[in-house]
């Protein structure tokens, strides 16, 4: 079984790195979106707590049931450092709740929340194989719940990426 430790060790760098990134964009730019078109920081965390609480309450869902076999062809997947590649630009196939996006302590109130539920999760499951339960990823293909844990933290260094991308855009 893998190490949770590893795994919760790699989410909270990652979430230490998007809360210095979020903590350089002034309150007052918080919900401004970029000159070309792109997703403003409230909503970049907004996206963030969405992808978190699904994949948790999947995770718990699939936990709940006996896992269902999975041929080894359907477990390939690609690595899952690309999710942190922003070479390739993708669109999120899931759309936005506009009612996440608030001000900015407000939305990170709601981001510390998810992790809440995340961690909750996780502590119900230590001790249990999850690699045996799994669903598929729209962009790299099937994972298990290992991985989905993984997703959680590669998903807000992209994200952090993009909200530096954000900060350098108030400077030029």
């Amino acid at each position: 079984m893998p190490d949770l430790n590893l795994i919760l060790e790699r989410m909270g760098s990652a979430r230490a790195a998007l809360l210095s990134a979020a903590d350089r964009v002034p309150s007052g730019r918080w919900q401004e979106q970029l000159a070309f078109g792109g997703w403003s920081t409230a909503e970049l965390i907004a996206h963030l707590i969405q992808v978190e609480c699904a994949i948790t309450t999947k995770a718990a869902e699939l936990v709940e049931r006996h896992p269902m076999p999975v041929p080894v062809w359907r477990r390939l997947h690609l690595p899952l450092w690309m999710i942190e590649s922003r070479l390739v630009r993708r669109k999120t196939p899931i759309p936005l709740e506009a009612g996440l996006v608030a001000d900015k302590e407000e939305t990170l109130a709601r981001l510390r929340e998810a992790r809440r539920g995340t961690l909750g999760f996780i502590q119900e499951v230590s001790g249990r194989d999850l690699s045996p339960y799994r669903y598929p990823h729209p962009f790299v293909g099937s994972l298990n719940l290992y991985d989905w844990l993984r997703v959680i933290a590669h998903h807000e260094v992209r994200h952090t990426k993009q909200i530096r991308e954000i900060v350098n855009s108030f400077h030029e």
